[in-house]
């Protein structure tokens, strides 16, 4: 076990040295409330195995991850009447992850909810140039 994974907080809440608001839980993923949310109901998916990212999460722990994040949203729809969701993962320094046991953010979102994602996301876009396009999706098909 590395020094990451014993001062990981989200290894802690897994094994229940720290108190969370647990709304889901099978033999490879933890849900839980989270404690500074963006919406009322903002819940964290993790897998139970400690893997930082997304470059380092095994492909059967991260199928499992999106799986159960599906079903949560569902069950928010149907519990809460939330009317959609955001989920959000954030892999690495630079992408802006802050805890590094990789989680999805499942953001639930109503009507006149005040978060303005889709609005920000396009105040920092600026339309792509086409041949700069076609060159990066050279790239990843000839890897």
């Amino acid at each position: 076990m590395t020094k990451k994974t014993l001062d990981c907080i989200f290894c802690k809440i897994i094994k229940g040295e720290i108190p969370s608001f647990k709304v889901f839980e099978n033999d490879k993923v933890f849900c839980f409330l989270d404690i500074n949310p963006l919406t009322k109901g903002h819940a964290l998916v993790v897998p139970k195995k400690h893997a930082e990212d997304v470059f380092d999460v095994p492909e059967d722990d991260l199928r499992e991850i999106i799986s159960v994040a599906k079903n949560l949203s569902e069950k928010m729809k149907k519990a809460w009447g939330v009317e959609g969701v955001n989920i959000i993962n954030s892999s690495g320094e630079v992408a802006g992850q802050d805890v590094f046991h990789i989680h999805f953010h499942i953001i639930p979102r109503r009507v006149n909810d005040n978060l303005e994602i889709s609005k920000w996301w396009r105040s920092k876009t600026e339309k792509a140039d086409p041949e700069e396009l076609k060159q990066l999706a050279e790239k990843l098909r000839n890897i």
